[in-house]
């Protein structure tokens, strides 16, 4: 006996095809939105906090050179020159200029040798060298980088007629963070090596 087969049609069709196709490519642009956002806001958190490491490191750092002073040539409230060891490793003392750079872009520090401690000694110029402190600078409105204080803490007015009166000094610092966000760091120090005798 002769069986006839019936022929099934077997597959998806167009309409099911294209909408497994919609629905495939809204998982993936679900997906890809929620990576992208989430590694973006990874990065800029894993920058502001590198940035922070860094300001609070150089802020140290500043500290250290600035407890360290022997004694200030000039002072505002922006920049800073003193007699002081920049490196542990320094024989006599360096003639350092604390600095903002045009635009208030950068901190920078020009270190120039002295042949001597003062007063005997004389800058080395030909030695010279610029460090880059802080890239990323931000000036807040509100506060000066440097703010000089007397033996009971209080703020000495600029311009400050005698620099024997400085006693400490406040360093204030700041980047600018994502999102317009600015981190800052304050620090104060006493001035221990002060020299009378210069």
């Amino acid at each position: 006996m002769l069986r006839l087969r019936t022929r099934h049609q077997e597959g998806f069709t167009i309409v099911e095809l294209t909408m497994v196709i919609v629905m495939i490519g809204l998982l993936v642009g679900t997906f890809y939105v929620f990576f992208n956002n989430s590694l973006s806001q990874y990065l800029t958190l894993q920058k502001d906090g590198s940035d922070f490491t860094d300001l609070a490191y150089q802020s140290q750092r500043i500290g250290n050179v600035l407890r360290g002073t022997t004694d200030i040539v000039s002072e505002t409230a922006d920049d800073i020159t003193c007699y002081a060891y920049f490196s542990p490793n320094d024989t006599y003392v360096s003639l350092i200029h604390y600095y903002k750079t045009a635009g208030n872009a950068q901190m920078l520090a020009d270190v120039t040798p002295m042949s001597a401690n003062p007063p005997i000694g004389t800058p080395i110029t030909a030695q010279k060298k610029t460090f880059k402190i802080i890239n990323n600078f931000y000036q807040s409105p509100s506060l000066s980088t440097f703010v000089y204080l007397d033996e009971t803490g209080a703020t000495l007015a600029l311009p400050i007629a005698d620099e024997h009166t400085i006693k400490g000094i406040q360093v204030n610092l700041a980047v600018k963070g994502a999102h317009n966000s600015d981190q800052a760091v304050s620090l104060q120090v006493s001035l221990r090596n002060r020299k009378t005798n210069l």
